[in-house]
Formats: structure tokens, sequence, C-alpha cells
């Protein structure tokens, strides 16, 4: 005869769960609250998150320099300084070249144009050229209509950048005072405290750090590992601008999806203009490998190295955040994941129960050998 449950104990398991029930909603309340709040102020938090990624980057060479005996602010200045020329650089690698060429790369375009339209106007498709002024008469006619809307999106677009630049410029003030007294921080932090707090945020705070800088220098090797295979692909087949198409696949890896697949159409329209349809979906088929390679199998395998986090727990942070906030939920869903495993881990540390020391042998039980 089966036994019958005891009243007793399910209602004590009832309270226990409606607890925990109760516990974990005011949780969710106070995470929704957090994200709410987060979001009215992204205007300042977004720069502080570029400036602490910009900061991570430049932070061994400004700490190479203050052990040398540089004071904090001149060490600071000169690493502003280097890192901006850097930029500078890149920028300059990328678009000298490319200017130097575009002549060259117009009229390939023209050229490709015009090929075509003469593939167009054979077989199967059989495109005559009133079939298609007929068909650009009528693209114009609707950009025409839609003039208010596409008025409307430049000055979105307008918009965006200069919230982009000024972004950047306050990226870069905050990455100056954060190599200048950032290791001061944490002690004035501790002052700040009361109690446990004092010993307890330092802590997570040093280790968020370090978990942040493998953050950047895993996505700077990943990036650095895409340019080299595809600048590769792209010298074989003697593709033109080789080198700023491979200093674009790196800089580009940092944005996730939309960096991967701006520089990808990049390289495939100039291997189109320059070497033809061939070489093209040659490139394209390199890249598209390359990309599954590292969104698959590199970046994951890097990153939960450099991170402590599983490969696994890397793909569902960076799904989960593009689904959530499209391209920066992206970029941050990795540092957010790893940052929430360095308290997990903390608080794990202090909750536990501390190893039980084992009791010395009483004199009376203990043997000895007698000596020979």
């Amino acid at each position: 005869m089966p036994a019958s449950l005891s009243s007793t104990k399910t209602a004590a398991a009832l309270r226990t769960s409606a607890r925990a029930s109760v516990e974990l909603l005011l949780v969710l309340v106070a995470a929704s609250v957090a994200l709410w709040l987060l979001g009215r102020m992204w205007s300042v938090v977004w720069p502080l998150i570029v400036g602490l990624f910009l900061t991570t980057l430049t932070w061994p060479l400004a700490r190479f320099l203050r052990r040398r005996g540089w004071p904090p602010a001149l060490a600071a200045s000169v690493v502003t300084v280097v890192f901006l020329l850097v930029v500078t650089g890149i920028v300059a690698l990328i678009a000298v070249p490319v200017a130097s060429q575009s002549g060259e790369l117009a009229d390939g375009v023209a050229e490709g144009i015009q090929r075509m339209r003469e593939w167009a106007a054979g077989p199967p498709l059989n495109i005559g050229d009133d079939q298609i002024t007929g068909a650009l008469d009528t693209a114009v006619a609707r950009v025409q209509d839609s003039i208010g809307s596409m008025v409307t999106a430049v000055v979105t677009g307008l918009s965006t950048v200069v919230n982009g630049v000024v972004t950047a410029v306050l990226a870069l003030f905050l990455m100056f005072f954060f190599l200048k007294d950032g290791p001061r921080f944490l002690p004035w932090l501790a002052r700040q405290l009361p109690g446990r707090l004092a010993t307890d945020v330092p802590i997570v705070a040093e280790r968020s750090w370090e978990t942040l800088g493998a953050f950047v220098r895993s996505q700077a090797f990943v990036g650095l590992l895409d340019a080299v295979l595809i600048g590769l692909g792209l010298w074989f087949l003697d593709v033109p601008l080789v080198l700023p198409l491979a200093v674009l696949t790196f800089v580009s890896a940092f944005v996730p999806i939309v960096g991967a697949l701006f520089a990808g159409l990049v390289a495939v329209l100039i291997a189109l203009v320059s070497n033809g349809p061939t070489d093209a979906l040659i490139v394209l088929a390199i890249i598209v490998v390359v990309q599954q390679l590292e969104g698959n199998v590199f970046q994951p395998m890097i990153q939960s190295r450099g991170l402590g986090l599983h490969a696994a727990v890397v793909l569902l942070a960076v799904t989960l955040g593009g689904s959530l906030a499209g391209i920066v939920g992206s970029l941050l869903a990795v540092p957010a994941a790893a940052l929430i495993a360095v308290v997990w881990n903390y608080l794990r540390e202090q909750l536990g129960e501390p190893p039980q020391e084992s009791e010395p042998d009483e004199p009376h039980t203990r043997t000895t050998v007698p000596s020979q």
C-alpha cells in the first residue's frame, strides 16, 4: 500500500517554494529596474564602456612607462598620443591606397555594370535595354515619391554620426583619465564603502578588470587571425589593396556581425571589379569559411580560455545579446557574461563552506616506529 503524503512536509515544501519564488521575483524586478536605469543613462554609460575597452588595450604600455619612473600624467599623455597616431596610421593605411586607385576602381565598377547588362541581355534572361531603362525610370519615380523618408533617414544618419563622434571624444578623454588615475581608484573606492563592502567590491572590481582585459586581447587575436587568413587568400588571388583590406578586416572584428559583413562586402566588391566574377566568388567562399571558423571554432575556444567560459556559453551569450540589443548587445554579451561569472564565482567562494582542517592525532593514538 503506497505511503500517504505528510501534510506537514507538504506545507513546509510549499512555503519554501513560495519563499524562493518571491525572492526570485524580487531579484528579477531589481534586474529590470537596473536595466531600465542603464537605458536611461546610456548616453553616459556607452562612452564609459568604450573608454574602458580602449584603456585595456593601452594599459600595458602605460604600466610599462610608469614602472620606468614616468609620472602618471606624462605616461597617460604619451600613450594617448601614441594611440591617436596608431589610429590615424590605420585610417591612412586604408584610405591612401584606396584613393590612389579610386580611378581604376571606378572604371572597374563601370565595366562590371556593363558586363552585367550584357549578361542580362543574353539568354536565358533576354532583358533588353528598353526594359532596363523602364526599370530605372520606375526606380527613379519611387525614389522621388519617398524623398521625404530619405531626408529623414539622412538626418537620422547624420545624428548617428554626430553621436558617434561625441562618444569617441568622450571615450578618449575617459581613457586618458583611466590611464592616469586608474591605480588610485580601488584604494579610493575601499575608503568610501562601509564594512565588508570595502573588501568585497574592490576584489570583484579587480577581477572584473582582468577579465575585461582578457576579452579585449582575445578579440584582437581573433581579428588578427581573420586578417591573416583572408589577406593570404586575397594575396594568392592577386586582388589589389590586400594590405588595406587585411587592416579593415582586423579593425572590423571588434564590431560583431556588421563589421565582418562590411569588410567582406568590400573585399568581394574589389575582387569583382578588378579580377572578375570568378575570383569574386572565390573570395566570397574564403570569407564565408573564415568567418564560420571564427564564429564557431576560433572565437569560442579563445574566449572560453581567456575568460573562463565554456565555448557553448560564449555562443549562447552572443546569440542572446544580439536578439536583445542588436549589434551593441552582441558586442557586450561576452564581457557581460564573463563579469557575471566573476561575481558568481566570488559569491560562491564567500558563501561556501570553509574546508575543515583535520584534527591532530591524539598523543595516545600516535604510533612510533622504534629505531633499529
